[in-house]
């Protein structure tokens, strides 16, 4: 069976200025979209001309029992990344690090197979290389390994997280200033992010691991799941980075670089709510727990959802900027509007989150 990617390429605005008039060319195409494929056409012949291979870069995925979000970004890499043949000699993600990662040619509408449980499906990129497509599978909870493979790559294998048919409880979390503290002003953190593709370059917030990893210990079934509107080329480096700090494993829901057909810039504002929308359509048996900062957009992204979906929320958990990270960020959120049901917290750190949070019955206490 064949299947498109689904979700549509959206460019974090949180690290933009604002989205400037469109410019729509006479024929109705929009000339950023222009500017784009000319882009990516020399792009794809340089690499060509440069003896790269088609790679694919896997990305955690997710699920229910029932069916599994496939998510992978296919470019033309560096043979030395890929591995011979197209295959890996050591873990791709380890081998894409910096500026080679952002500005390895995408494979436009490449054709994909995905074998799960045994079973091979066909799959196709979007324009921009990036795989995002929901298939049919009967996977048992838990986490599994799939494969995926695009003309003459090898095979790679990644992991994806299946959610117990019971499963009533979940953690959506930002990442920036959330989980890492980034100490960087807005306008320079998509290119920090970009290009400085180093994990120990980023410092991770206090006690926000160990809040994690108590909030698995009390739901041993709930997924966890980080939204971001950072671009899927730093995907490598945001798994290191959650690794090695002991947060615990899970999907990474990123955006993808590029205009639209009639604006300049994607949103990322847009790309959490439509996150959101589609995780509370996905499981409509869960209530995340929802956790961000007030440096600009989550406070009022997450009470929109709130209240639009409040059978879906458990509670909102919000990061207090220090008053320098809150200059750095643009300022701090005006606030979001009442959500009548659904509590929300505030604290600067994981352990102030970890108390309120345990008074709500949201975690087990610690044993003394």
């Amino acid at each position: 069976m064949r299947y498109r990617s689904q979700t549509p390429r959206t460019l974090s605005d949180s690290n933009q200025p604002g989205e400037p008039a469109s410019s729509v060319s006479a024929g109705g195409r929009h000339l950023a979209t222009m500017l784009d494929d000319a882009w990516l056409r020399f792009q794809t012949r340089l690499a060509i001309k440069r003896g790269r291979v088609v790679t694919v870069i896997p990305h955690t995925g997710y699920g229910s029992t029932s069916w599994v979000r496939v998510l992978a970004r296919v470019v033309r890499s560096d043979p030395r990344d890929a591995g011979e043949a197209g295959g890996s000699r050591r873990p791709l993600p380890e081998g894409m690090r910096g500026w080679r990662n952002f500005t390895s040619a995408p494979v436009a509408h490449a054709a994909v197979q995905v074998t799960v449980a045994g079973e091979v499906h066909q799959v196709e990129a979007d324009r921009g290389g990036v795989v995002d497509a929901r298939i049919p599978a009967t996977l048992s909870a838990g986490w599994h390994t799939i494969t995926l493979q695009a003309g003459e790559s090898g095979p790679v294998e990644a992991p994806v997280q299946i959610v117990a048919d019971d499963a009533d409880f979940g953690l959506v979390s930002d990442i920036d200033d959330t989980v890492m503290v980034t100490a960087l002003p807005r306008p320079f953190l998509a290119a920090w992010n970009t290009f400085v593709l180093n994990e120990h370059a980023r410092t991770p917030t206090p006690g926000m691991a160990v809040l994690y990893e108590r909030i698995v210990r009390s739901a041993p079934t709930a997924p966890v799941l980080y939204l971001s509107t950072g671009a899927w080329n730093v995907a490598p480096t945001l798994s290191r980075f959650l690794s090695r700090n002991l947060y615990p494993a899970g999907p990474k829901l990123l955006t993808d670089w590029g205009p639209t057909t009639d604006r300049w810039f994607r949103s990322g504002k847009e790309h959490k709510r439509s996150s959101l929308e589609r995780l509370a359509e996905e499981f409509p048996g869960i209530k995340w727990l929802l956790v961000g900062d007030d440096g600009q957009h989550d406070v009022a992204i997450y009470s929109e959802f709130a209240q639009r979906h409040p059978e879906n929320v458990r509670a909102i958990a919000i990061r207090q900027l220090s008053a320098g990270e809150a200059v750095l960020a643009g300022g701090r959120s005006t606030g979001g509007q009442p959500t009548p049901g659904v509590p929300w917290v505030y604290a600067p750190d994981g352990a102030g989150m970890s108390a309120q949070l345990e008074e709500l019955g949201i975690i087990k206490p610690l044993l003394r």
